[in-house]
């Protein structure tokens, strides 16, 4: 398996640059299948989501053209087929084909989706929604199957009785082509959600609301093929404005919308970083000191849950006691014994992780156990004097494009060493 050597203590410096959101990236590959002709897919992520979802369409008879950051999908040769585990179990965001396929074919069978394991994170709020439109689902052996009564469903008004990312996306993909008028009440309002939106109305459907917390959508007959470009990825960018602010360094993050990040700067002011806010990037100059401060998550446009671990690792350096709770994930803190490895103090208490911060953190061998909680162990190596090694890549590899180089860029010692070398990760 691979692993990164990290060698700390050196300030990030430079620029970097942004890649396309992997939150709307996996949203927005399925949602291209409702198309009756190719859609073209921009600024998509060279990432591990984005090469298992290009397989897995591929494998249900679609003809997908991936090349360098743009993806064309045409979903007209598409076979309805039982898409059971297997890669689907690499996949948290395979549910959204679930929507897709209702919308496309009337039914869907797919297995159970799989990813980080972050806890509990139950798929009965997509369900009610499709239920509520019209749908029967059965779960048999970790395969969902979906049906539309009469093969098409209907517009309905849903109220999300909690604030679901996944399940106002998923609602929507269902919905674009239903008969009638479907109201999502309580709805999330994330940027992603904005852009799934957005490639789905440029296809012809009819959404209005979004980025609010109630949508409507005016189903359609038919949706026509087109060209989109993908918003920022802001946890990329907050992760990256993370670790300048940890290894007292000067990034400037570049190709951002820096509304989506308001959040991740309030917090990096509070501790006493400086960061500059332009048209389309943000300059992040950390400080040798930084102050304690608490951190809740939220749904956006609140502190990202997606950025817990990161800003936990940055307030383990600052001078006295923070507080970081996770109000979206409850299991969201298995980086927490990681961190300890490396010398800081922070214990678990229920939903939060209780830090005393400002003591030195030294370099170990540590493994990533989901997406961010790699993030967060990276940049504690980069934080370090010492030496990082840290495995668990493949979760890594799910979420951030060309790591190694762009953090080189920067000015890191970092380097990816082991047996496998995929060449999209080496990028």
């Amino acid at each position: 398996m691979d692993k990164l050597i990290i060698n700390g203590g050196k300030p990030l410096a430079g620029t970097v640059t942004i890649s396309g959101a992997k939150n709307s990236a996996v949203a927005l590959i399925p949602a291209a299948l409702l198309a009756d002709g190719p859609v073209v897919i921009e600024n998509l992520p060279r990432i591990q989501d984005v090469d298992i979802y290009c397989e897995l369409l591929q494998e249900m008879g679609a003809d997908v053209l991936f090349e360098d950051d743009w993806m064309e999908v045409d979903g007209r040769s598409m076979k309805l087929m039982l898409m059971p585990n297997g890669r689907i179990k690499k996949l948290r965001a395979s549910y959204y084909l679930w929507g897709a396929l209702l919308a496309k074919f009337g039914e869907a069978q797919v297995g159970l989706p799989g990813g980080c394991d972050l806890g509990p994170r139950p798929v009965d709020l997509h369900i009610k929604g499709f239920e509520a439109m019209g749908a029967q689902v059965e779960n048999k052996n970790g395969v969902m199957t979906i049906k539309a009564k009469n093969g098409r469903l209907h517009g309905a008004r849903i109220y999300l009785d909690l604030v679901s990312v996944g399940a106002t996306i998923n609602i929507m993909l269902a919905s674009a082509k239903a008969e009638g008028v479907t109201i999502i009440e309580n709805a999330a309002r994330e940027p992603e959600i904005v852009d799934v939106a957005t490639l789905l109305n440029n296809m012809g459907a009819n959404i209005k609301g979004a980025g609010t917390d109630m949508i409507r959508i005016q189903g359609v007959e038919r949706l026509r093929g087109c060209r989109h470009t993908i918003i920022p990825d802001r946890i990329e960018a907050g992760t990256y404005m993370i670790a300048a602010a940890a290894t007292n360094g000067n990034v400037l993050v570049e190709n951002v919308i820096p509304k989506h990040l308001e959040s991740v700067t309030a917090k990096l002011r509070e501790i006493g970083a400086e960061v500059v806010e332009m048209d389309d990037c943000i300059q992040v100059l950390g400080r040798p000191i930084y102050r304690s401060i608490d951190v809740k998550t939220s749904p956006y446009p609140g502190f990202p849950t997606d950025l817990q671990q990161p800003i936990t690792t940055l307030l383990t350096l600052a001078k006295g006691s923070s507080i970081v709770t996770d109000n979206i994930y409850s299991s969201r803190f298995r980086h927490v014994d990681e961190l300890r490895r490396m010398g800081a103090n922070l214990k678990i208490e229920g939903r939060s992780a209780v830090i005393e911060g400002g003591s030195s953190l030294n370099g170990a061998k540590v493994m990533a156990t989901d997406l961010r909680a790699g993030a967060a162990l990276f940049i504690a190596g980069l934080a370090t004097n010492g030496t990082t090694e840290l495995e668990g890549l493949e979760h890594i590899d799910r979420g951030y494009e060309n790591l190694v180089g762009k953090l080189q860029t920067l000015g890191a010692d970092v380097v990816r060493v082991g047996l496998y070398h995929s060449e999209n990760h080496q990028r």
